[in-house]
């Protein structure tokens, strides 16, 4: 009877080992499916380009990259940025951030913390958090945003965000705070018998170049 019991607990105790390793092999192949690859990369210098048209010149002291089988995304942790490039090949915008994050499969970046863009003709846009749809070829955000405009001589501020084209030329703020404002010429500062002069020529606008790292 003893022999009896103590093999049938030798048998009781192989099986639950057996399913005990079991268990961990599935657990260890779970784990395998649900695990993330990671690339690192640093000193950053990529161009985005169209139809064989560079269109963005993006640079970032660092990039991570996950490519498992989630969604595939790059961090840009230790900031970024990126010039805009015209149809001239001549850049015509550009925008700074301290993070970004860009989901490969929508195409869409994630800029982050002193998000500053400019253009050519002297506006900028600054703001905490701003989307950049690289196939719309746009810029939009619902957070509070500031734009100032003519190298400042107007301000706006679009307490619910905004969207613009990515040469920052076409806006459209939501919500503008009250005290938000812009110039206008006061038409009844000339006599009707003397014309107003005509105003000198605008100074070209300048050329953005390239910044490196």
């Amino acid at each position: 009877m003893i022999n009896k019991l103590s093999r049938l607990s030798i048998v009781l105790l192989l099986l639950s080992t057996s399913m005990s390793c079991e268990n961990d092999i599935t657990e260890v192949r779970e784990m395998a499916k649900k695990s993330v690859n990671v690339e690192i990369g640093t000193n950053i210098d990529s161009y985005l380009s169209l139809e064989g048209k560079a269109k963005a010149h993006l640079t970032a002291p660092k990039i991570i990259r996950y490519v498992g089988e989630g969604p595939r995304r790059s961090e840009f942790p230790n900031r970024l940025h990126v010039d805009f490039f015209n149809d001239s090949n001549k850049i015509e915008s550009r925008i700074d951030a301290q993070y970004g994050i860009y989901n490969e499969n929508d195409q869409k970046v994630l800029l982050k913390n002193n998000v500053v863009a400019t253009n050519i003709y002297g506006d900028t846009l600054f703001t905490d958090e701003l989307w950049w749809d690289q196939i719309a070829e746009k810029f939009y955000t619902d957070k509070k945003v500031t734009i100032s405009k003519n190298y400042r001589s107007d301000y706006f501020v679009g307490l619910k965000g905004m969207t613009c084209n990515q040469n920052l030329t076409d806006m459209k703020l939501f919500i503008i705070e009250d005290k938000s404002y812009t110039t206008y010429k006061d038409s009844t500062a000339q006599s009707s018998a003397q014309p107003a002069p005509q105003p000198p020529p605008p100074a070209p606008a300048p050329v953005l170049k390239p910044r490196r790292n």
